[in-house]
């Protein structure tokens, strides 16, 4: 029986199976002796000892897609950032840090802009354009008013997603909007457990839709830069891809060198400028070795 883990508490594992529920599993003595650590949403293959008791044992791991450190979760398919547009002013520079640093570790991302409605909705139009002309996915969201619930919902299912972003924009707000369709909810996995609410410090995992996972967590609300080099920080700016081969020099950085192909695009209006700013604010930050 294949399944997900979606929480870990002293030693257990609590494996969900689609369609069947939650087994609560050790991990088989192999992995110990092969120091292997299961995480938070590792794919496992489970040996039923005890269906009417739900009791199992996890006999494998899976191979793993990626995995995250803080929080402490694997297979992720997708980080949705969340920033407000208002109360407080979104700082554009820190979102472009969350977007190279989760771009570094390969994971999908779903920019959502929350707060949707108290600003005009030219403004949101504008702020969202940026992005989408850059490639990334966009939502836009009103926690009190309800609008784009349903369509971050869409982007949710069949995915295991965590979110991120700084504190005070909604993200457990847009989390507690999303419940109605949660049908592992932590109460009911915490009864399961019977170790009472300590448990709750612990990532887990929380599945709506059968085969969609929500990170049970606030996210993280910070991130540092960490081993990447400055020159490769340009690779994570996805609009300076098709001007880079107009730049004269091989290697090209994009700051005091002549004939640079994205300088020329940033002047034209086809970089968005603020955009450039966070690369060059980013890229001196790497040099002189601040974090």
């Amino acid at each position: 029986m294949k399944g997900k883990i979606i929480k870990g508490v002293s030693g257990f594992y609590y494996v969900h199976i689609p369609g069947k529920g939650v087994y609560e599993c050790r991990a088989r003595g192999i992995l110990r002796k092969e120091k292997i650590k299961p995480l938070i949403g590792d794919n496992v293959e489970m040996a039923l000892v005890d269906e009417a008791q739900k009791v199992g044992n996890v006999e494998r791991i899976l191979q793993r897609t990626n995995h995250l450190i803080r929080p402490a979760v694997a297979n992720l398919d997708q980080t949705v950032i969340v920033f407000s547009l208002d109360q407080p002013e979104p700082n554009f520079n820190l979102l472009d840090s969350f977007l190279v640093m989760i771009e570094a570790k390969g994971v999908d991302i779903i920019i959502c802009f929350n707060k949707s409605d108290l600003i005009p909705s030219s403004q949101v139009d504008a702020i969202a354009h940026k992005y989408k002309q850059i490639g990334y996915s966009v939502v836009s969201t009103s926690t009190t008013q309800g609008h784009g619930i349903a369509d971050l919902k869409t982007v949710l299912y069949g995915k295991t997603s965590v979110f991120a972003g700084p504190s005070g924009v909604g993200k457990s707000s847009i989390l507690n909007l999303i419940q109605d369709e949660m049908i592992l909810r932590t109460a009911e996995v915490s009864e399961k457990i019977g170790r009472g609410k300590h448990t709750t410090r612990h990532v887990q995992l929380i599945c709506f839709h059968d085969n969609s996972y929500v990170v049970d967590t606030p996210g993280f609300s910070s991130l540092t830069i960490e081993d990447m080099q400055a020159d490769q920080l340009k690779y994570h700016f996805r609009e300076f891809y098709t001007y880079e081969p107009q730049c004269k020099y091989i290697g090209c950085n994009h700051l005091n060198e002549p004939q640079c192909g994205v300088k020329v695009a940033v002047a034209n209006g086809d970089i968005a400028e603020s955009r450039y700013l966070s690369y060059t604010q980013l890229f001196e930050e790497l040099t002189s070795g601040r974090r």
